[in-house]
């Protein structure tokens, strides 16, 4: 294990440079802190880089979370991983530099209450297609009198502090994601709804619901339209890493795992310079 928390070291310092914690900004009296960096950053105009969690092992959330990454993409909509799982995930890395952010599998109550309550300051929108959609996702996320979200039991409070209730509204980020035509055409609404902070083009899905190919001039039609649209509203516009040179883009979904264990493992053996074959 040792190993491979080295590998994801050696791989997110090659593709993003090391960055140092000096731990959460501290607010002017009569504000709330924003002591989620990710959102900081965001409302600098910084870029946000995240890798992609599908695993349940501490060990390699921990490894990830300390890689320098601004936040993890934690995935429940296409992984096994349960509550308790990606709970236990975040406790045990409680004070890393990354974020946790949840892709949660839809914009329920249930799941978005059971998300916040484990100490997400991110939650994650898949499938968005309608005003609804997106304004389920702020409702059910923040706390009254901006949303729906009930006062519950939640570890939320060992992880961010004894004032998270009346600060939980200003740091949680939620992102929607638009994924197929019918969200295309409604970008504009769904980036106006008050409270979401990032509007996701999903390319692969955009792609398969569509039935156009990522160099079909009707893709990147939709994807300009998503642009346009999302920083018309002025909310922020996510999408792969691939696309971190895309001008407006600024929130960014990287490598899974398993990825950076593979890029990790090529940059360590290319270390010996000729010496080992693989």
């Amino acid at each position: 294990m040792r190993t491979i928390r080295s590998i994801l070291w050696v791989s997110a310092i090659v593709s993003l440079g090391a960055h140092g914690w000096s731990g959460p900004p501290v607010a002017a009296q009569g504000e709330q802190p924003i002591y989620n960096t990710v959102k900081k950053k965001l409302q600098e105009g910084k870029p946000v880089v995240g890798a992609t969690v599908y695993t349940s092992d501490p060990n390699i959330y921990c490894a990830m979370a300390s890689s320098g990454f601004d936040f993890l993409w934690i995935e429940m909509q296409h992984s096994p991983l349960s509550y308790d799982d990606v709970a236990k995930m975040i406790r045990a890395c409680k004070g890393a530099k990354a974020i946790p952010f949840i892709r949660v599998p839809d914009a329920t109550q249930g799941d978005l209450q059971k998300a916040t309550d484990i100490g997400a300051l991110g939650v994650i929108v898949p499938m968005v297609s309608t005003v609804q959609e997106a304004k389920d996702a702020v409702r059910f996320t923040k706390y009254p009198p901006e949303g729906r979200r009930s006062q519950g039991g939640g570890q939320y409070g060992d992880i961010w502090g004894d004032g998270y209730r009346a600060s939980a509204n200003d740091n949680i980020v939620v992102v929607v994601m638009i994924e197929d035509p019918a969200g295309v055409a409604i970008a504009d609404e769904i980036a106006a709804v008050p409270g979401v902070d990032v509007v996701f083009a999903a390319s692969g899905d955009l792609g398969s619901f569509s039935g156009y190919s990522r160099d079909d001039p009707r893709y990147e039609a939709m994807i300009t339209k998503i642009h346009d649209d999302t920083l018309a509203a002025g909310a922020k516009l996510g999408g792969p890493f691939q696309w971190h040179d895309r001008e407006g883009f600024s929130f960014f979904q990287a490598s899974s795992e398993s990825g950076l264990i593979k890029a990790g493992a090529e940059v360590l053996l290319k270390t010996m310079k000729g010496q080992y074959e693989y």
